[in-house]
């Protein structure tokens, strides 16, 4: 059974705009092919904290990452530094906080777009910084990485939902168009990577409200969807429950066969016991 993982974050993607138009998704757990979850998010629901939280477990009073203009590398044990631990390649297609959090901070856009070969804990990066930078080519820069560097684990992290859900706000068309658009470039890139023995994740941070705004305590912001493409799961639907976020963290270490890092949840404790043994 393989353990290379590709992480898929959906930036701003809401739960119930992911089931509407996730078509391809929703087909492979429909013929018994992956696993789907509702996530309750961390507080607040705001992007950088929330990286934090998924990438290292950790509440976000615990982690120190409490919102967007607090510039600075993670100080705690993320995944990245558990792959490195364990000898793995890490890679990701993100936005550049992303690479303030993981690689160094401020960002530099003339200098820290592409790192490749990087002695960090994310060894190969492109990362983008204009929130309109296309998905299309954010997923184009995973594969790059993916042929060139065969990661152990590759972040994919497309901006596109987010910025349509600030521009025009959860309930309009624009919204459920950028997600319907990512159903099309998931439905691309996903047989490509699982042909290629990747498992797959693909959650999303936090999600968005019909103000345009997202930080605070409603479903609207918290509800995410996720889904997994692994061998290593209950297959069907399991969304009677919310799990809680600060599982997708051991989850991943699940997926890529590493052991958690101290402060992460004891996957026993998950709400919905979808661990196939």
């Amino acid at each position: 059974m393989s353990h290379k993982t590709i992480m898929i974050l959906l930036d701003g993607c809401c739960y119930d705009t992911a089931t509407e138009n996730l078509g391809y998704l929703e087909h492979l757990v429909s013929i018994g092919k992956g696993t789907k979850l509702r996530v309750l998010g961390e507080l607040p629901s705001l992007s950088r904290p929330m990286y934090e939280t998924l990438m290292t477990g950790l509440p976000v009073d615990e982690h120190g990452i409490t919102n967007n203009h607090l510039i600075r590398c993670s100080n705690q044990i993320s995944i990245f530094d558990l792959c490195k631990n364990y000898k793995m390649t890490t890679a990701a297609s993100a936005y550049h906080w992303i690479s303030e959090l993981y690689v160094r901070a401020p960002f530099q856009p003339l200098m820290d777009r592409v790192q490749l070969k990087a002695v960090s804990k994310i060894q190969h990066g492109i990362y983008y910084f204009e929130d309109q930078y296309p998905d299309s080519h954010v997923y184009s820069d995973a594969e790059f990485l993916r042929q060139q560097f065969e990661p152990d684990f590759l972040l994919v992290h497309p901006m596109n939902i987010d910025d349509a859900g600030h521009k025009y706000g959860s309930t309009s068309s624009e919204y459920h168009q950028s997600v319907a658009i990512e159903n099309i470039l998931l439905s691309t890139v996903l047989p490509i990577w699982m042909n290629a023995g990747y498992q797959i994740m693909v959650t999303a941070d936090h999600g968005m409200n019909e103000h345009h705004l997202h930080g605070g305590n409603s479903e609207q912001q918290r509800m995410v969807p996720l889904y997994l493409f692994s061998d290593k799961f209950v297959k069907g639907i399991h969304t009677d429950q919310c799990l809680s976020e600060l599982f997708i963290a051991p989850l991943l270490c699940k997926m890529l066969k590493m052991e958690p890092a101290p402060g992460m949840r004891p996957l026993s404790q998950m709400e919905v016991q979808i661990i196939d043994v």
